[in-house]
């Protein structure tokens, strides 16, 4: 299948940054907040928050504000109300957007991601223009450690693993939306280290950018998920990720 962005990889490695920063717990607490707020804050039976306490607690975020992030979604804290949406454009050189975000304030929101599309080349499209290039999937990535390729694909597959890729120090494991959480408890099972287990966009195709677009785009992709209000940006765009140290 398609959708092995090399963005995924570079968000990656700058979340790890962002979180030693305590940068990243922001977006997290929105997340619990919004999660609570739309099945409940028994972990038990809302499985979304389950996933994204385990995501604040691997960026060590304190209990304290985990717990007040959810209490806050249950209602049981005064909090803002967060929005969810999300915008889709384009980038420099064509390449498809898709910016999901949760906001207190749809007016900022919207005229942040616009001033920054604009001012590097790239545009807002209208609902529908570019979503259709995504298909919503399961991913899962576990710590590569001394397993092999081969070995990971054997333990997987048969659970409804869709597709395997190798990254530098992980394997990326993408699945059908209804079978990531068996595939995350057959990779439990064997005793694989779970690092991301979460629903994602991947695009049905990918679009090759070269020279100086490279850079255009992941400068933007960077702006872009510095802002405090967008949680989850997705492209096509499709680059050697040896070109931005060129």
């Amino acid at each position: 299948m398609s959708g092995h962005s090399k963005w995924s990889t570079i968000k990656r490695k700058k979340a790890a940054v962002d979180a030693k920063r305590g940068k990243i717990f922001t977006k997290i607490i929105r997340e619990l907040t919004v999660c609570a707020r739309n099945g409940g804050s028994d972990l038990d039976s809302n499985a979304p928050l389950r996933t994204i306490v385990d995501k604040a607690k691997a960026a060590n975020m304190p209990q304290a504000n985990i717990e007040r992030a959810i209490q806050k979604g249950a209602g049981e804290l005064e909090g803002a109300n967060y929005e969810e949406i999300t915008y889709e454009g384009y980038g420099p050189g064509g390449v498809a957007l898709l910016i999901e975000v949760l906001t207190d304030n749809r007016n900022r929101t919207v005229g942040e991601i616009r001033y920054l599309l604009g001012k590097h080349g790239g545009n807002l499209g209208e609902t529908g223009s570019v979503a259709w290039k995504f298909e919503a999937r399961g991913l899962i990535q576990v710590n590569k450690g001394e397993l092999a390729l081969d070995d990971v694909i054997m333990m997987v597959v048969d659970a409804g693993a869709e597709d395997v890729q190798e990254e530098e120090d992980l394997y990326a494991i993408y699945t059908a939306v209804n079978d990531l959480g068996n595939v995350r408890q057959v990779c439990l099972d064997n005793d694989l280290e779970v690092t991301t287990y979460e629903l994602t966009r991947v695009p049905k195709m990918e679009l090759k950018i070269e020279g100086g677009t490279v850079g255009r785009v992941a400068r933007l992709l960077d702006l872009l998920d510095d802002l405090d209000d967008v949680q989850n940006i997705y492209t096509d765009a499709d680059f050697d990720e040896a070109e931005l140290d060129g």
